[in-house]
């Protein structure tokens, strides 16, 4: 049976994450933080979420069913940081991958996957043998698989990611991470606070908006309520 108000979040310890538990909290979502070291432990629960101790990179399928049965929706929210190809990989695109076979098997409603607003111009301009690639590729595999898997999804591309506080307003972009057919790329033009990515999931998974959409955005001046449908 799945829960009205269940939400688990992978990469739980994350600064997306660990600004997304308390705007879901306070929309009646019961927060489950997936997390690979316990001593995190308290730093979620003072994000409103319970902490899950779990290694994504070993986790089966099964495993992650396990956790997800009567959820109503998953963020994937989690990453390898960069600097170690094996592991980006490991992360960004297996880890995913099972996690997108856990809630078909599981039968989740909803999975949120938050990404980067240029993965695919990135796809084909970053070169195979720069350090930045493996994350391109895993990031957009996963993405596509996600897309192919049949689960009502959203993909949430921001741009460079800020500590500044959220505004709840955005610019949306293309498919490519444009906009206007121009990819803003200096600067504040393509940045995009944290705590704007964090206020984009809770808003999505509380109004049931964006369905089987890619919503790439910036920080900008139009309210989330009104950029998103």
């Amino acid at each position: 049976m799945v829960s009205d108000n269940r939400v688990v979040i992978l990469g739980g310890h994350g600064k997306v994450a660990l600004l997304a538990a308390p705007k879901l909290a306070a929309e009646g979502f019961a927060v489950d933080s997936v997390i690979r070291n316990p001593e995190h432990n308290g730093d979620v629960q003072q994000a409103g979420a319970n902490p899950v101790v779990l290694d994504m990179e070993s986790a089966s399928v099964d495993d992650f069913v396990g956790l997800f049965t009567g959820a109503q929706a998953i963020v994937f929210s989690a990453g390898a940081g960069g600097g170690n190809p094996a592991r980006t990989n490991a992360v960004d695109y297996e880890a995913a991958t099972r996690a997108i076979d856990a809630a078909v098997k599981a039968g989740v409603p909803k999975f949120v996957m938050v990404s980067y607003a240029t993965v695919g111009l990135d796809l084909d301009r970053v070169s195979p043998d720069d350090s930045f690639y493996p994350y391109v590729k895993a990031k957009y595999d996963a993405d596509a698989y996600l897309r192919e898997s049949g689960l009502d999804y959203t993909i949430l591309g921001p741009g460079t990611l800020t500590l500044e506080p959220a505004t709840e307003k955005v610019a949306v972009a293309d498919s490519d991470g444009k906009i206007d057919g121009v990819e803003p790329r200096r600067g504040a033009r393509n940045a995009t606070s944290r705590d704007n990515v964090a206020a984009m999931i809770s808003y999505v998974l509380a109004n049931r908006v964006a369905s089987s959409q890619t919503v790439n955005f910036y920080d900008g001046e139009t309210p989330i309520a009104e950029a998103v449908s």
